[in-house]
Parts: C-alpha cells; sequence; structure tokens
C-alpha cells in the first residue's frame, strides 16, 4: 500500500529566527519513499539538513521577520500489515546489552526514574520479563492517563503524568518509558505519523503522534501507549531519550505558531502516478 503524509506549519516571526525543526522521514524510512519528503519554506530560505547524535535528519535554517510556512507533501510505500508481537521476546540482563542500548536505561528531562522506581518495581516487579512486563506497562499507561488536548504542557515530565493522570500522546510515552527504565529494560521515545488505516477515524484533528520502542528479544520493539494496539502505516520521523531529543521546531528567538496541520492517509493509485489530491486530516 502506499500512504500520502505531510505538514504545514506557519511562524509569525518579529525578527530573524534561527530554527531546527526535526520533521524529517527517518533514514531507515527513505528508501521506502516514492514521492520524496522535501522540505519547502515560503518565503524561500536555506535550508540545511544534518544528522542528530541519534540518527535523525534535522533541518537548519533562520525565518525572515514576518509570515513563514514549511510544508511537504511525502508518498512512502508501506506493507500494509499490522505490527508484529513477538511473546517471546526475552528481557536481557544489563551486563549483556549491547552498548548502545545502556543510554535509554537512564532518566532524561521528562523520564526522572529516581522519582518512580519505587512504584515501578510495586506494580511490575512480579510480572514476568520481557513481553510480557513491557506489555503491562503499555497496559498500565493506556489505562491510567486520561487522554485530552487540554491537558498538554511543554513542562509535563512522567511524574507529572503519574501523578496528574492526565496528558497527550508524549505523557502516555513519557510514563511507559520511565516505567522500562526502571525495570532495567532500554526504553527510547518516537515521533511521527500515524493515520486511521485499519481502525475507526478519530474525530480530533491529526497531530504527530509519539509511542516507544523498548529492547527485548535482541531488537527494539515498537509498543504505542497511547492507543494501545498493532497499527498499520507508523511511519518514524525521529527517535531520543524523551520528547526534548526530538521537537518538532526548536526555535531561537520569539515567534507565535500561527497554523499547524498535519496529514497522513493510505493514497489512491493516481496519488501514487504523481496526481494531486486534496487531503482530508486525520487523527492518530
Amino acid at each position: 500500500m502506499f500512504i500520502r503524509f505531510g505538514y504545514e506549519l506557519t511562524f509569525a516571526c518579529p525578527q530573524s529566527t534561527p530554527m531546527i525543526l526535526a520533521l524529517h522521514t527517518h533514514p531507515s524510512r527513505v528508501p521506502d519513499l516514492i514521492r520524496a519528503d522535501v522540505m519547502t519554506a515560503d518565503p524561500p530560505v536555506p535550508i540545511g539538513l544534518y544528522s542528530d547524535v541519534y540518527g535523525n535528519t534535522c533541518a537548519r535554517l533562520t525565518a525572515p521577520p514576518g509570515k513563514f510556512r514549511v510544508t511537504a507533501d511525502a508518498l512512502i510505500a508501506d506493507s500494509g500489515v499490522a505490527e508484529a508481537v513477538d511473546v517471546t521476546a526475552r528481557q536481557h540482563p544489563v551486563e549483556t546489552l549491547p552498548h548502545d542500548t545502556l543510554l535509554y536505561l537512564l532518566g532524561s528531562r521528562y523520564c526522572e526514574t529516581e522519582s518512580l522506581m519505587s512504584e515501578a518495581w510495586r506494580m511490575f516487579g512480579h510480572v514476568p520479563s520481557g513481553w510480557a512486563r513491557v506489555q503491562a506497562i503499555v497496559d498500565f499507561a493506556h489505562e491510567y492517563i486520561t487522554f485530552g488536548y487540554e491537558f498538554a504542557r511543554p513542562t509535563k515530565t512522567a511524574w507529572c503524568a503519574y501523578t496528574e493522570r492526565q496528558g497527550v500522546c508524549r505523557d502516555f510515552a513519557h510514563l511507559a518509558i520511565t516505567l522500562c527504565r526502571c525495570m532495567n529494560i532500554p526504553a527510547r521515545y518516537c515521533t511521527g505519523y500515524l493515520g486511521d488505516i485499519g481502525v475507526p477515524e478519530a474525530p480530533e484533528p491529526m497531530d504527530f503522534a509519539a509511542w516507544m520502542e523498548a529492547y527485548i528479544g535482541d531488537q527494539w520493539q515498537t509498543f504505542d501507549p497511547r492507543n494501545n494496539q498493532r497499527r498499520i502505516g507508523r511511519i518514524l520521523v525521529a527517535r531520543g531519550r524523551d520528547a526534548a531529543d526530538v521537537a518538532i521546531s526548536t526555535t531561537f528567538g520569539p515567534n507565535n505558531l500561527q497554523d499547524f496541520r498535519v496529514w497522513t492517509e493510505e493514497a489512491s493509485p493516481a496519488q501514487n502516478q504523481g496526481a494531486t489530491a486534496t487531503s482530508q486530516l486525520r487523527s492518530a
């Protein structure tokens, strides 16, 4: 199957404002692109691309004073198959973990392992290790937190989500990631596109989605605390320790995000051939 996806962000800047934007398709999915994921700026400005320390593709630019828009509209091939389940995936003793996973056992800005350590062991210490333990943590976060865009704030951490029991998809992910790390399971934060493919259409306007990956069974496995089901058509943009590492936009000066639109939907054969079509916004 083919999936059309993209975004349109409009900023108002009172002065020239340097920006870093993490909006490009993750390099691991670039070979699947049918139509390139190219960022376009209006008014046009030079856009430099670089790879950050986590392997994500980031755009670097300086927005001019006034109204400034960035957009992209890409097409990607997808298997059309729901994400796999591996209930036999085992948890690795810390001493045998690959070196590059150890970073994802540590606390980070939004994932305060020290604050939740005793609670994690109290709730999940008796659960069989491996897939069952990660799934139990994901089940807990999914059921424990009430979803609502009105509950979002940039300073909310996993501990805040745990005590307030409210949040958006990033808060579900932060809580589950933190609890996994407390249980000595490497876990990392992911952001990207997730459309309503193979599931009922949600009523909310679409945003970028957040989920997590846990290292069990000798590989990184995808889990989604917000939706808590295996999905079709997930498109990765960036990975990191938490949301601070993969912010959609990091700006170095005053600005106002005036308009924000994201879309992702199964594409028709005509769209695959490059035909222009109007995308209906869908919710992750």
